[in-house]
């Protein structure tokens, strides 16, 4: 059944209605954010003369919310302009309005008897057919739609959005009792293709998937903290990027997203579970009790397992002792078991080190994961019938780089069962009969498709909804033609060729580049078409610093030059190759990752994309063809002449200030992507996916290679508006010395060099002189303190 969502009603406008008000205005749907009615005025309100009747004061409290979450950062909103897809307005006076929408979100406070309140007012105004859904963390939905009429029941469901909805990719989708299939079948498409989400089944159970095996793991380890002796630095530096988790790791979430959230869900679980195996570990260590009675609640009392303070005009942040409940300075932490991974890239390699060590870190490890791994196996079928959801809900709702099944089996299924016995920790009987049976691992790839061992049938099956991805870790091994110690290139099919970057945070070094050469020389003589993809954490954070850095330092400067040169000659290959070339950026894509997007003929950004020439803050110009390429953008199109030089201008600043754009739609904005070619994708599982279909249809319609282009520079008309404005900057100390000589160089590059009169040069031409301008900063001993400053603290330095 086609179910087209064109308007969402979202009732509740707190912080997840807000934010999930904004993702949906992030796709492009239109949105009514309702809330209720003010009681009585505000100061400001009544010096103004205002009544309760007012429409200004009756939206007060939707108005003040949404404009909150639009002031909030990170940003709940691709890009400000979205937020004109959101209307406002009240229960009382606009709940009719929902009778024009496809479908209603509840998001009000977590009390049965408010919700169900609001269902019968919806049910008054709601059409037949329309989907309605609740927002809830836990309340059991046969109480909810408890009284509701069959067309009602039949179209609701729970779609639980974790905070914050733009950014936490998890999406679980409960079915109520009697929602119908195609409901559900919908929900889960809708959530993972349109609102970019991984879409989780769940069952009815307390705290679903995500909460249920993420608050265990948290109270595990509040009980587990005083019983290791451990601090809160010490397990935040367990916990965090070293095993695949967010830098906040653990203390530091909890006191983002509250302790009293946090509190909330764990309480729930446990009066709710009374049969589940943990059940006394969700009970709150003393400790929390205290923090509870004390308001130390996290970031929104500024206090909580962390205090910031300033003295003398100095910031610091100090660490909670949980044996004396008293605030100390911050301590370092470390360990010599997470030494011995440092020189260990991927995630899912270290683990096996980890559970090796004699140290605390060592025993830490050995009794977190065999706790975790104990709990997980007994969840199923209880919250689901498959163990591949647990680990994606994990993943997505958590930021978990690797779910609890992928590293039960990176440790080996046989050493995990070790684990757990050696903490007395029963195992289930199917992990048991699993092994038994011969299978050695809970998830095995064949053909370019992942499997999971499925219980009830004791066989390996294919995880379900994986023709719409390119999963590069399924297919590697098998579709790899080339390679080196820094990239890779596979074979995609259909003669789509896609070159993978594989260095140390993607940095494009030597080895890349040669790789970016080789996938263009074969698609031009062997296969068709090139995509330039990845699918790790972030795309790319720009050229090999460091080896320019050494290469400055030695004084090799004909090395030097060559190398930017290459550069140059590589970025410009995307643009004038006889091939489609196929970019797909995500996460940080910065400096020449940003200048390699701006050259292919096609940009398939996932919306999550942080792009911007950033080298301003190295004390260097863009000198991978950015700096001319931004010359040339700001000359397109028939525009008149003094609307160019304005263009240039906000195009020189931009580069200048090292803008980033905070989504991949603000990069339209700041020029570094174009409408008419480029296209966001809001999942990035299916970028790459997407970027060959677009390979294949470029070649379809006979893609034919570009010709040269000439660029209309301004000479000295602009030259002397650049300096104008960077000598001001200086004066009124807004810029360094050094700043303004970099920014100099920019602006003699942008405008195509001392010109007496406009003129139309080659991208050569400007090419060369961005080259020259670079190779001189390389000189400057400032610019080479930026750049050391920025390779050790990964600051940048004003100097």
């Amino acid at each position: 059944m086609k179910r087209p969502i064109k308007k969402v009603a979202v009732i509740g406008s707190g912080i997840m209605g807000s934010g999930i008000a904004c993702h949906f205005a992030n796709i492009g749907v239109e949105v009514l954010l309702l809330d209720i009615i003010p009681r009585e005025l505000n100061a400001l309100e009544q010096s103004k003369g205002l009544s309760l009747n007012d429409k200004i004061v009756r939206n007060r409290l939707v108005n003040d919310s949404l404009k909150a979450a639009l002031k909030s950062k990170p940003s709940p909103i691709y890009n400000q302009k979205f937020a004109s897809r959101i209307s406002t307005g009240n229960l009382d006076d606009d709940l009719s309005k929902i009778n024009d929408v496809d479908w209603v979100i509840e998001v009000v406070i977590e009390r049965l008897d408010i919700k169900k309140s609001v269902f019968e007012k919806i049910e008054k105004y709601r059409k037949p057919g329309t989907l309605i859904t609740s927002n809830t963390s836990g309340i059991p939905i046969k109480y909810m739609n408890e009284g509701r009429s069959e067309d009602f029941q039949k179209h609701f469901a729970v779609t639980h959005f974790f905070n914050p909805p733009r950014y936490l990719k998890l999406f679980e989708v409960i079915p109520g009792p009697n929602c119908s299939q195609e409901v559900t079948d919908f929900l889960m498409v809708y959530g993972e293709k349109y609102l970019g989400k991984t879409s989780v089944l769940a069952k009815d159970t307390p705290a679903f998937i995500g909460n249920r095996v993420g608050i265990f793991g948290i109270m595990s380890l509040f009980h587990q903290v005083k019983e290791l002796g451990l601090t809160v630095e010490e397990v935040d530096k367990l916990t965090g990027p070293v095993i695949g988790r967010p830098k906040s790791a653990t203390f530091r979430t909890v006191d983002v997203v509250g302790l009293d959230t946090l509190v909330h869900v764990a309480n729930g679980i446990f009066e709710n579970c009374p049969k589940d195996e943990a059940h006394e570990l969700f009970k709150l260590p003393s400790f929390i009790n205290t923090m509870m009675e004390n308001k130390w609640l996290g970031s929104k009392t500024n206090q909580g397992f962390y205090k910031k303070i300033v003295e003398g005009g100095k910031k610091s942040i100090l660490g909670l002792d949980l044996n004396t409940l008293e605030y100390r300075p911050g301590k370092k932490a470390k360990f010599a078991t997470l030494e011995l991974t440092k020189t260990v890239d991927k995630v899912i390699d270290r683990f096996k080190i980890l559970v090796k060590g004699k140290d605390k870190a060592g025993e830490f490890y050995r009794k977190n994961f065999a706790a975790m791994f104990g709990y997980v196996q007994n969840r199923i079928p209880e919250i689901s019938d498959e163990l591949y959801r647990l680990d994606d809900a994990m993943k997505a709702g958590f930021g978990w780089e690797h779910g609890p099944y992928q590293i039960w089996d990176a440790i080996g299924i046989e050493k995990g069962i070790e684990l757990m016995q050696a903490e007395n920790i029963t195992v289930a009987n199917w992990v048991t009969e699993m092994v038994a049976s011969g299978h050695k691992s809970f998830y095995t790839v064949c053909d370019g498709a992942k499997y999971y061992y499925d219980i009830p049938s004791k066989t390996q099956k294919k995880i379900p909804g994986q023709e719409s991805f390119i999963i590069l870790d399924n297919i590697r091994e098998a579709k790899t033609i080339w390679s080196n110690a820094g990239a890779s290139i596979q074979h995609l099919g259909d003669g789509v060729l896609n070159v993978e970057f594989q260095s140390k945070m993607n940095t494009l070094g030597g080895e890349v580049l040669q790789a970016i050469n080789k996938g263009i020389d074969l698609a031009e003589t062997e296969y068709d078409a090139v995509i330039l993809g990845n699918q790790a954490a972030n795309f790319s954070v720009g050229a090999n610093l460091a080896m320019a850095f050494m290469m400055a330092v030695e004084q090799e400067y004909d090395e030097l030059n060559f190398s930017v040169k290459y550069f140059q000659d590589t970025v410009m290959r995307l643009r004038y190759s006889s091939c489609p070339t196929i970019i797909a950026p995500h996460g940080y894509t910065f400096g020449g990752a940003c200048e390699m997007s701006m050259h292919a003929d096609k940009v398939i950004a996932a919306a999550e994309t942080y792009i911007g020439l950033v080298e301003f803050g190295v004390g260097i110009i863009p000198g991978g063809a950015g700096s001319k390429e931004m010359a040339l953008r700001a000359s397109e199109g028939l525009l008149k002449d003094d609307v160019k030089l304005n263009k240039l201008r906000d195009y020189f600043i931009n580069v200048a200030m090292a803008k980033v754009a905070t989504s991949a739609h603000e990069a339209y904005d700041l020029g570094f992507f174009k409408n008419h070619k480029d296209l966001v994708v809001v999942n990035k599982d299916r970028q790459i996916a997407t970027a060959k279909r677009h390979a294949i249809q470029m070649l379809e319609d006979g893609y034919t290679q570009p010709v040269p282009k000439e660029v209309l520079v301004y000479g000295q008309q602009a030259l002397g508006m650049f300096l104008v404005g960077t000598d001001s900057l200086e004066k009124g100390h807004y810029a360094s010395e050094h700043d303004k000589k970099i920014a100099n160089k920019l602006g003699y590059v942008m405008a195509g060099g001392d010109l007496s009169e406009p003129t139309k040069v080659s991208e050569k031409y400007l090419l060369d002189l961005e080259r020259e301008a670079f190779m001189s900063l390389m000189t400057e001993r400032k610019t080479l303190e930026r750049i050391e400053h920025m390779l050790k603290t990964g600051k940048p330095l004003r100097n």
